[in-house]
């Protein structure tokens, strides 16, 4: 059986983000990636990768065809578009926002407004470790349920199905 899962700001490659995440160097934390991914993916699951595959470079997206299933890449700030043609001989196809059973899929997250009346959730990643939300007036932070960050820091390194995420539809 297949299933569709989602996670962003792999950032394979990137010294200076596998240092900040307390790896010793880039391989340590891409081999981690790897593991972690391979251990709940399937070769049948579809994963939507959200942005940030690398780090406006292609000398590593090789590092894809380690991991398991299938992979739609959506293209974030440091994916550039010149490397397309590469980056699609590693995944099935690349887009700029998708809509998946009434969820928007994007790198960034979208306007608040498109949550009023076009859709119910927003999976994206680019913000790491934050979270969307308000501060209330004594000073809380309250996270909108709407927005549903992936970015690996946030999902444990592991691709998350909408089951995981408590949306399932």
């Amino acid at each position: 059986m297949s299933n569709v899962r989602f996670i962003g700001c792999l950032h394979l490659g990137h010294k200076a983000v596998a240092k900040w995440r307390g790896f010793n160097n880039s391989e340590e934390h891409d081999n981690h990636l790897i593991e972690k991914w391979n251990s709940k993916v399937n070769k049948r699951d579809l994963t939507y990768i959200l942005g940030d595959i690398t780090n406006e470079s292609n000398k590593h997206y090789h590092l894809l065809n380690k991991l398991n299933g299938r992979k739609i890449a959506i293209l974030g700030n440091h994916d550039l578009t010149k490397h397309s043609r590469e980056l699609l001989n590693y995944v099935e196809s690349i887009g700029g926002l998708k809509k998946y059973k009434g969820i928007f899929l994007s790198h960034c997250p979208v306007h608040p407004t498109e949550l009023d009346y076009r859709i119910s959730f927003n999976i994206h990643s680019h913000l790491h470790e934050k979270n969307i939300g308000i501060i209330n007036k004594n000073g809380d932070f309250i996270k909108d349920e709407r927005y549903i960050c992936v970015s690996v820091e946030q999902v444990d390194f592991t691709p998350v199905s909408l089951k995981d995420l408590g949306i399932e539809r």
